[in-house]
């Protein structure tokens, strides 16, 4: 695919030793996309199972998959970032490498960000019965009332996987280790609406997470801290109005730029 392409969406999916479950897990994203202009850059957080010559395969008979890979794991979230610069899309969706996440809620994802018009810009999957140890759903339950409590970001479930944003949005955002998990809450610092979408979660085929209870409870907590305190360090919003004098070029209206 050529460089200048013009792109609707890019499909974002960072991946550690996520061999066996690409394959299906690409395809089944190409059939929920068909009908749309995307890309799939898989980034490859430092596997050592054949992950990259997985997706390499897949792109030699599909122009739309990208590979990019990270030296040496850096974590989710880096991962999404990685793909987040490289995305060619106006729209950048996340998944999941372990296949957890259903591609088949795309689509629906992408029509609640277009219903909700420019000042929505994000569309978030909340889960659904989830596919989980019985310990990571305390935890993540537990988490996500302190979290709500904490940010008022209007979220029930903030660790899908599966969200719709807007890229130029998404650019905006404060990157930190763990910002995956506090996308609407960052979104809406922003000035900006969110959807949310409810989707059913379901098993891994092959393998077992890499990204486990331990790496997200270490830094839950300061990281909650530091999106509260960002939150609360936001001053007032401008709406900005460029002027230009009369008989200038192109001044026969004035051009405003404001958030919504």
């Amino acid at each position: 695919m050529r460089a200048d392409v013009t792109l609707a969406i890019s499909v974002v999916l960072p991946a550690k030793d996520e061999a066996e479950n690409l394959p299906f897990l690409l395809q089944e994203i190409e059939d929920a996309l068909i009908d749309r202009a995307f890309e799939v850059i898989v980034v490859d957080d430092g596997s050592t199972d054949g992950t990259a010559a997985a997706v390499l395969e897949i792109a030699r008979r599909h122009p739309w998959a990208r590979l990019i890979s990270h030296a040496a794991s850096c974590g989710q979230s880096a991962a999404v970032r990685t793909g987040l610069l490289a995305a060619r899309g106006e729209i950048v969706v996340t998944i999941d490498g372990d296949g957890q996440n259903d591609p088949r809620y795309i689509p629906a994802l992408l029509d609640a960000l277009a219903a909700g018009g420019p000042g929505v810009a994000i569309a978030a999957g909340e889960r659904l019965g989830r596919k989980a140890s019985f310990g990571k759903r305390i935890a993540s339950r537990a988490a996500n009332r302190l979290r709500r409590a904490m940010l008022d970001d209007r979220s029930r479930d903030t660790g899908c996987g599966l969200k719709a944003i807007r890229r130029e949005v998404f650019l905006k955002l404060p990157y930190f280790d763990g910002w995956h998990r506090f996308l609407p809450a960052l979104v809406l610092r922003e000035g900006f609406g969110i959807r949310q979408v409810d989707v059913v979660d379901r098993p891994r085929r092959h393998g077992t997470s890499k990204y486990g209870i331990f790496d997200r409870a270490m830094v839950a907590g300061v990281d909650l801290l530091g999106v509260w305190w960002l939150r609360s360090r936001l001053r007032r919003r401008p709406v900005a109005t460029e002027r230009m004098p009369h008989g200038a070029a192109g001044a026969s209206h004035l051009t405003e730029r404001s958030h919504p």
